[in-house]
């Protein structure tokens, strides 16, 4: 990745993950914001991924911007194409035009032919805090330069305010629940297992955001994994960072299974594996259709305290659940 940053700029990117970190690169980069919303009732559930990617391929650019859509309701999806200049963002903060459509820290505007409409976010963002020590979710990893792909949580979760028009169609996102993460770097890592929800059973304002995945480190590689539950009173992290340890890993065509312990006691997760919408990801030359991705999953997630004692038992919905490459890779390798 050819990248000219200052220090002051490289600082500067790492303390604000929900910023743009591709100032300044001129080829094998991308970066992208997830985007979540969904309605008060849970019918309607959409994801907007907007970004860019420069790269060559055989001699050939292949830069662009892009919007992607997934309708988690009916596993549709759709990937926008628009020339790289039509792509801007701020650095330090979460503000991303791509064409006509723009995505900030205060909500979104879509003006597709069949999408169109604004939505509110009428709470502020409740990002993973950021400090000198541990700046955002990867804790101490963020300040490594050459790892392949980073990644940061702008917002656990927000409250919507606005409606969009779906083929002409008016659906109410009023009073509904927002979440947005990010990924930049050269590509996405070879094997992964990513979970997402901001609805809890019975435990509002809750949210969970889990992945594992194969992490080059200098010429080996390691499984490395980070686990946030966001509940109203903290923040519970399981990562490679911090000390936590896996029990087990495993899954099939119906269930991923996973349980952890760590500082903040035993996290065990079930999620059910259902059918999705194929979304672009970024290789080291070009972005490529190869992702499925659902927003109809279920986990059930269980947490224990040091003394066995049960904290929560309960059951996440509208969850988001990619599971993708060389999953046997991802199981056999070591944890760091």
């Amino acid at each position: 990745m050819a990248i000219m940053r200052s220090p002051s700029a490289f600082i500067r990117d790492t303390m604000h993950p929900e910023g743009f970190h591709g100032e300044g690169v001129r080829g094998g980069f991308f970066e992208g914001w997830y985007v979540k919303v969904v309605s008060h009732d849970q019918s309607a559930r959409w994801a907007f991924i907007p970004g860019m990617f420069r790269g060559e391929d055989g001699g050939e650019r292949t830069d662009e911007a892009f919007v992607q859509v997934l309708d988690g309701a009916t596993g549709n999806s759709w990937y926008h194409r628009y020339p790289v200049q039509d792509f801007h963002a701020a650095s330090g903060r979460f503000d991303v035009r791509v064409g006509p459509h723009r995505f900030t820290d205060q909500g979104v505007q879509l003006r597709f032919p069949e999408l169109r409409g604004d939505i509110e976010y009428t709470t502020g963002m409740d990002p993973w805090p950021v400090s000198w020590r541990k700046p955002g979710i990867m804790g101490w990893y963020a300040w490594m330069p050459a790892m392949e792909c980073y990644h940061g949580v702008v917002s656990f979760g927000h409250d919507l305010r606005g409606s969009l028009a779906i083929d002409g169609v008016d659906t109410d996102f009023t009073g509904g629940r927002g979440y947005i993460e990010k990924d930049w770097g050269r590509a996405f890592p070879a094997g992964y297992i990513w979970m997402h929800s901001a609805h809890f059973d019975d435990h509002p304002e809750t949210a969970l955001v889990a992945s594992v995945a194969i992490i080059p480190w200098l010429r080996s590689a390691f499984r490395g994994f980070i686990v946030g539950l966001r509940t109203p009173d903290r923040l519970r992290t399981w990562a490679t960072y911090n000390g936590s340890k896996e029990i087990s890993l495993s899954f099939d065509d119906a269930h991923v299974r996973w349980s952890l312990t760590g500082p903040d006691g035993r996290l065990d997760l079930v999620a059910e594996r259902r059918r999705g919408g194929l979304l672009h990801a970024p290789v080291r030359t070009r972005m490529h259709e190869r992702v499925e991705e659902t927003l109809d999953s279920v986990i059930e997630v269980r947490l224990t305290d040091e003394h066995g004692r049960v904290l929560i038992d309960t059951r996440a919905t509208t969850a988001g659940l990619e599971v993708h490459g060389e999953l046997d890779r991802l199981l056999s390798i070591n944890q760091r």
